[in-house]
């Protein structure tokens, strides 16, 4: 559930009494872009790399951001603490206000800052898939980019659960695997770990940036190699990975029963686990210096 107060620019507030203009462009054409965090024990996860892929992706699409980044986190986490969420999940979105046929001539600001945290969802042991074709076009130069139309994955997404699935894996227009709709996925034979590449169309999610930069296991190397789901159903293992989920096995495809152990996942995600521990007491004894 949406906790009740959420941050619109410098001002946390009750979400029932945020008002926006409906000249806002960004709202009504999904001109903006979007993260979402994971908040754990007070501390913004990995808050660099959400902020360094925010500003990608709003220099792709001409969305102007705040100058400095570290005002915004400081009021992040007073609406975390206005919230009483020190371990929740936190939606941050900057939304364009001008430009195009609809915009205010002259907007108060040129985007709005609105975040907003909810309780951490329970994903359960593991997820059932679903197929999408040409549900990716890798070779966009859109590609990849986490921007706030995202009504096509939700319909998807929906379309999905009415048949009984738990989330879609959406293939590009070669046919091969991207991503799901708000994860990203990846398959072990034996001990090597394989997840699709960039250039597959995929977003770069930031557990999986993290898999494949800095955690580590001894004897489990993890790659990018295109896949397709001719690969996913004879793999040893499948699994998803987000922010909010960490690393979820997959147990069914088109209700076709996939992986057979669970061993690299396991240990890939207790070293995840350990890193995540770690980056927060590092955060938590910055804060206590300050």
């Amino acid at each position: 559930m949406l906790h009740r107060y959420i941050l619109h620019n410098e001002t946390i507030q009750a979400a029932t009494d945020v008002s926006l203009s409906p000249s806002q462009v960004g709202l009504l054409s999904g001109w903006g872009v979007f993260s979402t965090l994971r908040v754990s024990e007070g501390v913004l996860f990995a808050w660099e790399r959400h902020w360094a892929r925010i500003e990608r992706d709003a220099a792709a699409f001409h969305i102007p951001l705040p100058g400095n980044p570290e005002p915004v986190r400081r009021k992040l986490l007073e609406l975390v603490e206005a919230n009483r969420a020190p371990s929740c999940t936190l939606r941050l979105a900057i939304v364009r206000n001008g430009g195009g046929m609809w915009a205010n001539p002259t907007p108060p600001r040129p985007s709005d800052v609105i975040a907003l945290t909810a309780d951490a969802k329970d994903w359960g042991e593991g997820v059932k898939l679903a197929y999408q074709a040409n549900a990716r076009h890798a070779a966009s130069p859109f590609a990849g980019t986490k921007i706030l139309s995202w009504s096509m994955n939700l319909t998807w997404l929906e379309c999905a659960q009415e048949r009984g699935f738990d989330e879609v894996i959406l293939l590009n227009e070669r046919g091969e695997v991207a991503e799901c709709t708000s994860a990203n996925i990846f398959i072990a034979n034996g001990n090597q770990v394989w997840t699709p590449p960039l250039s597959s169309g995929c977003l770069p999610g930031i557990t999986r940036e993290l898999l494949l930069s800095e955690v580590r296991v001894a004897g489990v190397p993890l790659a990018e190699k295109a896949l397709t789901p001719g690969d996913l159903e004879a793999a040893d293992e499948v699994f998803v990975t987000s922010t909010t989920r960490d690393l979820l096995p997959v147990y069914q495809i088109e209700g076709t029963k996939v992986g057979r152990v669970d061993r690299a996942r396991v240990r890939l995600q207790e070293a995840f686990s350990k890193y995540v521990q770690q980056y927060i007491a590092e955060v938590q004894a910055k804060m206590l210096v300050r």
